[in-house]
């Protein structure tokens, strides 16, 4: 078994403000909620076990909210950094305005939609950039809807 050094968090006043406001308010996410009460339970002097037996995680993991506020602060140990990866093409209004063209009747002449179709259509009717099928694929189904599929989708104006 790894003997680790004990664990000496002393918060900033400023800091150890902000943190027992934002446990009072509670209208932070809950993992931003769970690292501020460690690190309040760490400056009151609390041993890294009971710590994370209080806050329901591994020492291991208050551990590193302590030295993450050590080495960057206290944003730096309540917030996640960005995570790697490209970002979306759309904005949520362009998403719902696709959606919504989704959920309404295809272009004259076709039956219904198909992935292929509300990419052309989305282009044409310039409610974004030109995505890829599988940009409104993955839009669909995060949505839960299956255009292809007549009973699954809502048409304005029908019964």
């Amino acid at each position: 078994m790894q003997s680790y050094h004990r664990v000496h968090v002393a918060l900033r006043k400023r800091d150890g403000r902000q943190i027992a406001e934002m446990l009072r308010k509670g209208q932070e996410s809950a993992r931003v909620l769970r690292r501020a009460s460690i690190l309040r339970q760490l400056d009151g002097g609390q041993r890294v076990a009971q710590v994370a037996e209080n806050a329901g995680v591994a020492a291991k993991t208050v551990r590193a909210v302590a030295r993450r506020y050590e080495e960057g602060g206290l944003d730096a140990a309540l917030y996640e950094k960005p995570r790697p990866g490209r970002e979306w093409v759309l904005n949520t209004g362009q998403k719902q305005r696709i959606v919504a063209m989704v959920c309404g009747p295809p272009p004259q002449g076709r039956a219904r939609w198909s992935v292929r179709l509300i990419a052309e259509e989305a282009a044409k009717r310039k409610l974004g950039p030109p995505v890829s099928r599988e940009t409104i694929r993955i839009l669909l189904e995060n949505h839960d809807l299956k255009p292809w599929r007549e009973k699954n989708v809502v048409h304005r104006g029908t019964e």
